[in-house]
């Protein structure tokens, strides 16, 4: 949807991160299950990610917040909702926004959590601007959040390598400034691909019970060759069909932030939108797939490290479970990063 209220628009004001201090390594797989490190490297771009020991979704989402007040002096009593993206609640209900909101002192906010797997972030993103440029919210704290570890079968070669553990925030404030902030999302589901991508109990659909914990449906499922093809030409195809929409040469985008769920389709979105491998935010080597915390892990990594200036033109895409997929075009609208 686009920004229908030229006046006002949703700008991004502050990021916050949280990685659990455990790191595996693809050398921890190769003492687990077949495999080596350059296999994993070679097909995933996946060198290490981390592990979430002690503590659930909600503890890593509240880190990344307080992270997010700490550097930027926002106080979380002045926060008005709380977004949290995640597949992976703490529990089915209360919302883990709720449990977020006791633990950092948002007094005030009130949220909800929402479900769209690695696409997540952009599809809370999207509400959460929305809120700002209806005038409904003046601070909307935007949160990718997710466990892997916790629907991960270790016994799975296919996809216990490709996971790890993480949350990342930001912050969106109402900007008079036409230049800078969201100026535009593309979002897209198709039901179709339920099939490709999944954890089949614990719904209502397949509550638990003795034998869907013996046939491992609690864990997460992946038709990985299905999964690569499609995603390969939904994120090209959404990425390339906003630059057009807004006529953006490759030149003009400072950065693609894609999700980090495999390099090889990092790539493919990036040669197909003719940007250069330096102006891709990348950190799927560190982190692996984090599901709804890769774009705003990227974005305040890259932040932080001097990389994003104001006035950077910036694309996010991703692709996720649903199937989900979509983009959105923002002008960085911070000033620099000051330690």
């Amino acid at each position: 949807m686009q920004n229908q209220n030229s006046n006002i628009k949703a700008a991004i004001t502050g990021v916050g991160m949280y990685a659990p201090e455990k790191i595996m390594d693809n050398k921890y797989f190769e003492s687990i299950i077949d495999t080596n490190d350059e296999w994993i490297k070679t097909r995933t771009g996946i060198s290490e990610r981390r592990l979430m020991e002690n503590g659930a979704t909600s503890d890593m989402a509240a880190e990344a917040a307080k992270d997010l007040f700490k550097t930027t002096g926002v106080k979380p009593e002045e926060i008005d909702v709380i977004i949290i993206a995640t597949v992976t609640p703490d529990m089915f209900f209360p919302a883990t926004a709720c449990l977020v909101q006791e633990n950092i002192g948002a007094v005030n906010a009130w949220g909800y959590d929402l479900s769209a797997a690695c696409s997540g972030f952009l599809f809370a993103l999207q509400s959460g601007a929305s809120l700002i440029e209806s005038g409904n919210a003046k601070k909307v704290l935007v949160i990718g959040s997710d466990k892997m570890s916790s629907i991960t079968d270790y016994t799975d070669r296919n996809t216990c390598i490709l996971f790890g553990d993480a949350a990342s925030a930001v912050l969106l404030e109402p900007s008079e400034d036409d230049s800078i902030g969201i100026h535009d999302s593309i979002l897209r589901v198709d039901g179709s691909g339920q099939d490709s991508l999944y954890m089949k109990a614990g719904g209502s659909l397949n509550p638990a019970t003795e034998e869907t914990v013996k046939n491992k449906l609690h864990y997460i499922y992946q038709d990985g060759k299905a999964v690569f093809k499609v995603a390969v030409k939904g994120m090209a195809d959404v990425s390339v069909e906003m630059m057009e929409k807004h006529n953006l040469s490759s030149d003009e985008i400072a950065y693609l932030v894609p999700h980090q769920a495999n390099l090889r389709i990092i790539d493919a979105t990036a040669k197909r939108m003719g940007i250069d491998p330096e102006q891709v935010m990348i950190n799927i080597d560190r982190y692996g797939n984090t599901t709804a915390a890769t774009i705003p892990l990227c974005l305040t990594e890259y932040y932080r490290d001097g990389k994003v200036k104001k006035g950077d033109n910036l694309i996010l895409a991703a692709f996720g479970a649903g199937f989900t997929w979509g983009s959105m075009y923002l002008t960085w609208g911070m000033d620099k990063w000051e330690k």
